[in-house]
């Protein structure tokens, strides 16, 4: 009898003509319900990137056109923006200072972040690595504000640390903070300590999978440490160092937390980047159409700066 049973449930298992199996049919529904999630989660990305990317840039595009002040109507005034900024030495000295932060903060970055990833890379201790890969991450993770904020302290002229060890060992104390110099000094220093852990990682992967094969060959050769990375090691990894150099110089265009934390944009101006200027010219100042016009020409510049990035990459960049 109960062979009989066991016989007669396996029948009814087999899909007739009426439809398909009900294991077929739950595999459909989950895979409606997995396809139905997936949807969600992208369209939740897709509307936040809408309204918090999107519509800002393009409402910062026509803002460009017109003359607001919040209390009164906008009103379209064209080109008058872009033309003011034109005769307006606080903007072009403000694209001066940010151009030239911006230069000094990539190119150190990529030669101290270069240089620390290949002497973790010669560490043999895989505990030594990760020891060393997570200390160097860390400031990553921080706050630009906090850190400025710790530096400022640090860099004081009157009650800093740095100063405080320089008198120790009979050097002069340093105008950290209210001279020209010193400013520019410390923002790029702090800024470059900062983010230097994101450029670190970037270069212990790109040493990590360097092919081991053609490292061995060229050690057997007899090439010496020093001609294998100029020669070997450097344009395998010419496509990390360029996007390394693009992340960071689109960065630190934007600079923004540390001048005005540590230096109010000062002295003087000697520090005003080009947030800084926008940031006082819509929310300081009310003109918020002079301001977008700003935002436009910074991203506009951005543009430009990074196509020809790409455009001079084609003559060094290796690609294997």
């Amino acid at each position: 009898m109960s062979i009989l049973t066991t016989r007669a449930k396996s029948l009814r298992a087999v899909p007739g003509p009426e439809g398909p199996r009900p294991r077929s049919r739950n595999r459909t529904r989950a895979a409606r319900r997995e396809s139905a999630f997936g949807w969600a989660m992208i369209s939740l990305s897709a509307a936040s990137i809408l309204v918090f990317t999107a519509a800002p840039i393009v409402f910062t595009f026509v803002l460009s056109f017109f003359s607001w002040d919040i209390i009164s109507p906008p009103e379209f005034v064209g080109l008058k923006n872009f033309t003011r900024m034109a005769a307006d030495e606080s903007v072009v000295h403000s694209f001066g200072v940010t151009a030239l932060l911006a230069a000094l903060i990539v190119v150190l970055q990529i030669v101290i972040g270069l240089a620390m990833a290949l002497l973790v890379q010669q560490r043999k201790s895989i505990w030594a690595r990760s020891i060393f890969r997570t200390a160097f991450f860390l400031p990553l993770l921080v706050s630009a504000a906090s850190i400025s904020i710790v530096f400022s302290y640090l860099f004081d002229d009157h009650f800093g640390v740095i100063n405080y060890y320089l008198q120790l060992l009979h050097l002069p104390a340093v105008q950290w903070l209210s001279s020209t110099g010193g400013a520019t000094a410390t923002i790029v220093i702090v800024a470059v300590w900062q983010q230097l852990g994101f450029v670190f990682i970037l270069f212990v992967a790109a040493l990590g999978s360097l092919p081991q094969d053609v490292l061995e060959a060229v050690a057997l050769d007899g090439s010496g440490p020093i001609r294998t990375f100029f020669s070997i090691k450097l344009p395998l990894i010419s496509p990390t160092i360029f996007f390394a150099a693009v992340i960071g110089l689109i960065n630190a265009m934007q600079i923004f937390d540390q001048p005005y934390v540590m230096t109010k944009g000062g002295p003087g101006d000697a520090t005003t980047t080009t947030v800084i200027l926008i940031y006082r010219t819509a929310f300081q100042n009310i003109q918020f159409g002079y301001g977008s016009a700003i935002s436009v020409v910074l991203f506009v510049l951005l543009l430009v700066l990074t196509g020809l990035q790409f455009l001079v990459s084609r003559k060094w960049v290796f690609y294997a």
